[in-house]
């Protein structure tokens, strides 16, 4: 009897092993990059991993390509999960085709569109599947690596000047960072709501590709004091916007830096987050108002507003004749090189941002 059981285990072993395997294999499937240890770049694995299926609303982009941003080499390290329930493959944007679209979708997209699309993850890998209503279309006179430069930057950038520091005409706007993706990306819509872009950059390359883009002036952190510099181009009286992606290091230099009633729009950490001194009476006696801001754990509400406002208010002006605003790439690697890509952001040796082809270009 004993060895009856046995082999019937063994049986029902094989059978279930041979059945999970059909089950596995009728899955179609897509190369992603995959983070099995947190850490460096050289844990950025590619794989085959099964592809997502498009939800009720939802909509399946075939990616050819996505774009860089610092908040992905956080999430390499583990430092900055994606939200509940959300992929945990990086990459907050795409750019790419239409393949499938999900039960329910109700805006008219079509097999084949040309879109572009903020993510909560999954951007890194040959297939996305999204909420249509994060789905914005290619402007015509862009390809679609310039389009992958979009998403993230310019909804950020957009967020902070709009919804966040109420923005108005005249005022002066001190972008940290200037010819970062969002850097970029701020000083063109500065411009184009008719306020005044300042810039700071660590080097004179940077701070000239801010200038070409419609800076009024760029301070070099690395030499000078860009409080002092900030002080000088307006007379002392202060930026009354300032962009910061920085934090800690900067903190008393930025309040310096700050107009009387100005918003200081705190988006990143990268200097630090602690502070030391009298940060609180400095901000006080200036009457500044302290606002922080994040775009990927918003609520999917929040985005579509953002991204409604976006596409009707911005979006027109890359396809305008003269195309007054254009995303601005530093470099393009392809998926299998990802890791390289990664290095040379953590190297701040990027002026703009740094693209991944996912397919080739000629399905463009």
């Amino acid at each position: 009897m004993h060895h009856i059981l046995h082999t019937g285990r063994l049986l029902l072993g094989s059978t279930y092993k041979t059945a999970r395997h059909k089950c596995y294999s009728s899955l179609k499937m897509m190369q992603a990059v995959c983070v099995d240890v947190p850490g460096g770049p050289e844990n950025l694995l590619l794989r085959s991993v099964p592809r997502p299926q498009p939800k009720d609303g939802e909509v399946l982009i075939k990616v050819h390509a996505t774009a860089l941003n610092r908040a992905d080499l956080l999430q390499r390290r583990g430092l900055y999960p994606p939200p509940p329930g959300e992929s945990d493959i990086i990459g907050l944007e795409v750019a790419g085709t239409v393949d499938t679209l999900g039960p329910g979708v109700k805006r008219g997209w079509k097999p084949d569109d040309r879109v572009m699309a903020l993510l909560c993850g999954g951007g890194y890998a040959e297939y996305v599947a999204v909420p249509e209503q994060l789905l914005m279309h290619v402007p015509p006179n862009l390809t679609l690596c310039q389009a992958a430069a979009i998403p993230e930057a310019w909804l950020t950038a957009f967020q902070l000047l709009v919804f966040v520091a109420q923005v108005k005409e005249g005022e002066v706007v001190l972008a940290h960072a200037g010819a970062s993706g969002v850097g970029t990306a701020a000083v063109q819509l500065v411009r184009l709501f008719g306020a005044v872009p300042v810039v700071t950059a660590g080097s004179p390359e940077k701070l000239k590709m801010a200038e070409s883009l419609g800076a009024a002036a760029g301070f070099n952190y690395k030499e000078e004091s860009f409080a002092k510099g900030v002080h000088d181009f307006t007379g002392g009286k202060g930026a009354n916007v300032i962009l910061d992606c920085v934090g800690g290091s900067n903190w008393e230099q930025n309040v310096s830096s700050l107009a009387v009633d100005g918003r200081w729009v705190l988006y990143g950490t990268l200097g630090g987050r602690a502070v030391e001194g009298d940060l609180l009476g400095k901000l006080l006696s200036k009457r500044g108002h302290l606002l922080c801001s994040l775009l990927r754990s918003r609520s999917l509400q929040y985005k579509a507003d953002l991204v409604e406002a976006f596409s009707q208010t911005v979006l027109p002006h890359f396809s305008e004749q003269g195309a007054f605003l254009t995303p601005v790439i530093d470099s393009t690697f392809n998926l299998e090189s990802i890791a390289e890509a990664h290095r040379h952001m953590e190297a701040n040796k990027n002026t703009g941002k740094i693209v991944v082809t996912v397919t080739p270009q000629e399905t463009q």
